[in-house]
């Protein structure tokens, strides 16, 4: 099975989601699960990318879109998304995101 490079999205905020006080902040979701799918699958081609949902109108529009939907639908953020799969929410667990990156081929090292 060959691996097919794969999207990770994290849509969150400056401010922290009002359910999510003692969680960390997007920002630091995002370098987390950065490092972390970094370190589970070396030399495997993969991007990920920060999205402010408050600052989101320079995004492509899919981005921008789905940055509306998360405020319009009061999801907790840190949304995380890979390839237009939403595989976390709030507090976004490592093995779930591991598990979808793994459908796209990718293994650990």
């Amino acid at each position: 099975m060959s691996t097919k490079k794969v999207e990770i999205n994290v849509y969150g905020a400056e401010v922290l989601c009002p359910s999510c006080v003692n969680l960390p902040s997007s920002k630091e979701t995002y370098e987390w699960l950065q490092a972390a799918v970094a370190r589970k699958y070396p030399n495997q081609p993969f991007t990920i990318s920060y999205i402010d949902i408050f600052q989101a109108a320079n995004c492509e529009e899919e981005k921008k879109e789905f940055a509306s939907r998360v405020v319009e639908e009061e999801m907790f953020y840190p949304v995380v998304v890979i390839n237009g799969e939403i595989v976390g929410e709030g507090n976004p667990r490592l093995k779930t995101v591991y598990a979808e990156m793994e459908k796209y081929g990718y293994f650990a090292i």
